[in-house]
């Protein structure tokens, strides 16, 4: 598995040499790379509006500019917006998170501009109909009701509202009922126009067009988009580890299952500790049959439906969870078992087996990234998103063969303390 990188032939990964990076004036970024064995393009890219931007009293309300902005254009209403792309087979989509709200479209290479346009159309010149804004507020108003009944998200939410607190990011993106009932199609209009804008924009191109043709492409559509009113994100605050455990119940009646998330903080996406972090919660709980949880908590004591670990780092802090779903009479036996995997995880070293088989993983599967347009696309745009470099992908086998079990020992017990973790359990 492990030779599956270095056979491949330099050129052959994303890299300096087959990566054109352009910066426009009005603050756009552009990454394309060419791919002719496909008669198909993938675009992916992001502005810097997120739901950071949100006041606490009207959350929701980037989630629901992010899903208005193809309900109609000043040139195409709803039906004719959604027309245009079918008639070509292509497909266009929009969605928020916490510091950006992402695009993504597929389309055949003669189609590039126009679907090119139809974002920059989206993107520039909404208009939200109040038809449209009332369909969709009422969308999310039902969607929170189900969310309320689902003991995974819930359990979720106050894992965040813990492991958070007093940070932004214990934020739903989707907020809750109240604040969702609180907005208006002006707050929505406010917004658009003083987070959405160039700087700071990202777009990607990879298939089948030659990079000067796509960079081309996306100076005529939005080389001369400015928005003068564009704010900058706020600052991300830092946040410190839980300094004793924390745990919290939410009943949910009529269910037949519990959920638990438990965890930590984990650290940005950019710290020296992600690697080693990323191996050893694939040993803990992703690997094979969900790693060292699975093994103990499911496949031995027979506790969980489901029980697998994961690892998410972004800018600012991140979060390390180990969830399950079980029988509520076994939460407390499961959670028990939990910790003792967590405490023996950060006690000694992984096995080298285990290792060896994390990073063969690891290595395995970037080819398999990287086979499509999409991935390949995806991978541009985290690249750029972190500021990895165009050569990550060429360095990335050696990053993952260096990693040691005692630099994963070492990570993992600045962040994972089993006597400080923030446990969430939500059920009947």
């Amino acid at each position: 598995m492990d030779h599956l990188i270095y056979n491949e032939p330099q050129n052959s990964l994303p890299g300096p040499d087959n990566i054109t990076r352009e910066e426009l004036d009005n603050g756009i970024t552009i990454l394309t790379r060419s791919n002719f064995n496909s008669p198909t393009l993938s675009i992916k890219g992001y502005v810097k509006s997120g739901s950071l931007f949100d006041p606490d009293e009207k959350l929701g309300l980037s989630y629901l500019t992010s899903s208005g902005l193809m309900n109609g254009t000043l040139n195409h209403d709803f039906q004719s917006l959604y027309n245009e792309i079918e008639s070509i087979g292509a497909s266009a989509n929009f969605s928020t998170g916490t510091l950006t709200t992402s695009f993504s479209a597929h389309c055949l290479k003669e189609d590039m501009v126009l679907i090119l346009s139809l974002i920059s159309e989206s993107l520039r010149s909404p208009v939200f109909p109040q038809k449209e804004f009332n369909r969709q507020k009422n969308q999310m108003l039902t969607a929170l009701a189900i969310r309320a009944q689902n003991t995974a998200a819930m359990a979720a939410l106050l894992f965040d509202q813990m492991v958070y607190a007093g940070h932004p990011y214990e934020r739903p993106e989707e907020g809750f009922t109240e604040t969702i009932q609180a907005i208006t199609r002006n707050d929505i209009l406010n917004f658009y126009k003083r987070t959405f804008g160039p700087k700071g924009m990202v777009i990607v191109v990879v298939g089948a067009v030659d990079s000067l043709s796509a960079v081309n492409a996306v100076k005529q559509v939005f080389g001369n988009w400015e928005n003068q009113h564009q704010e900058v994100l706020p600052k991300i605050p830092t946040k410190d580890l839980l300094q004793k455990e924390t745990r919290k119940t939410i009943s949910i009646p009529g269910k037949s299952q519990a959920d638990i998330v438990m965890g930590t903080l984990a650290p940005e996406r950019m710290s020296s500790d992600y690697f080693p972090l990323r191996i050893g919660n694939n040993i803990l709980g992703e690997f094979g049959m969900m790693g060292r949880l699975g093994k103990r908590v499911r496949e031995q004591a027979g506790l969980a439906y489901y029980v697998y670990s994961s690892l998410t780092s972004s800018h600012g802090p991140g979060a390390w969870e180990m969830i399950a779903g079980v029988n509520p009479s076994n939460s407390d036996q499961a959670v028990n078992l939990m910790v003792e995997e967590i405490q023996k995880f950060v006690s000694e070293p992984v096995s080298d087996q285990e290792l060896s088989d994390s990073k063969s993983y690891f290595l395995g599967r970037m080819p398999l990234l990287l086979e499509s347009n999409s991935g390949v696309a995806i991978s541009l745009l985290n690249m750029e998103h972190f500021n990895l470099g165009l050569d990550y992908f060429l360095r990335y086998p050696q990053e993952i063969q260096s990693i040691t079990a005692e630099q994963i020992l070492e990570s993992s017990q600045k962040y994972l303390n089993p006597d400080s973790l923030a446990i969430a359990i939500a059920g009947p």
